[in-house]
Order: C-alpha cells, then sequence, then structure tokens
C-alpha cells in the first residue's frame, strides 16, 4: 500500500531493549472530494508510522515534510485513561520517497550548500595549469 502526506512532527528514534532501533514518526493524509449537494469535503487521517531499516532516515524526516510511504496498515485499539475506548492507524513502512521538505529543512540546507559551491570554485580555480 502507498501513501502520501506530510510529516506532523519530527521523526523520532527510539532503541528497544534488544538494541533494535526504530524511527517514529506521524503522517496527516488528506483527501477532498465534493459530496451528492456539491459541497466539498476534506478529510484528514493521521498515521503514526515506523521504519525500522535504517535509524538514520530520522535526520531528514522533519515537520512539515512530504512523503510516500511504501509499506503496511494495521489498526490497534486501546482503552485510554478517561475509560474510552480508542483507536488508531499504524503504518509499518519498508520504502520512504521524500516529494519535497519543510521550510525549516530547507534552510538549514542552504547554507551549508552555498559552502560547497565556494569550496567547489576554489578548488577548481587551484586545478588550474597556470
Amino acid at each position: 500500500m502507498n501513501i502520501i502526506g506530510r510529516l506532523t512532527r519530527d521523526a523520532e528514534v527510539c532503541t528497544l531493549k534488544n538494541e533494535k532501533q526504530v524511527v517514529n514518526f506521524s503522517i496527516a493524509v488528506n483527501e477532498n472530494y465534493r459530496n451528492k449537494q456539491g459541497e466539498r469535503v476534506e478529510l484528514t487521517e493521521y498515521f503514526d508510522c515506523s521504519y525500522w531499516i535504517s535509524p538514520n532516515v530520522a535526520k531528514i524526516l522533519t515537520k512539515g515534510t512530504l512523503v510516500e510511504l511504501s509499506g503496511r496498515v494495521s489498526a490497534r485499539v486501546w482503552i485510554g485513561k478517561d475509560g474510552q475506548p480508542k483507536a488508531g492507524l499504524n503504518f509499518h513502512t519498508s520504502n520512504i520517497k521524500l516529494h519535497g521538505s519543510s521550510r525549516r529543512t530547507e534552510t538549514v540546507q542552504a547554507p551549508a550548500q552555498a559552502k560547497s559551491n565556494k569550496e567547489a570554485e576554489q578548488a577548481k580555480e587551484d586545478d588550474l595549469p597556470f
């Protein structure tokens, strides 16, 4: 199954008792359609996601990033602290594809990229044969 949505918070790496690490994050998936009366209806579904393959991916999964996820979905049910039944959707992610980054990520990467461009230009100048 594939879903596309935006991260609702920065990803977190959790270490389990057996020393395995999992990246936990959540995304919001938006759907828009018109009902029989012609009114526009907007629905948002929230998924709690887990990614077990590499904890390094957490660095790029920041709030607001648009991602496409492949994996499987499961439902979970529990009794809340208030004694009422609760339900949620889990998405066990096997593949993550970035479609866009949050503004915060773009501003963090821009200065580093500018610096590397200057270094590349200096390296080119140093390689001149005269």
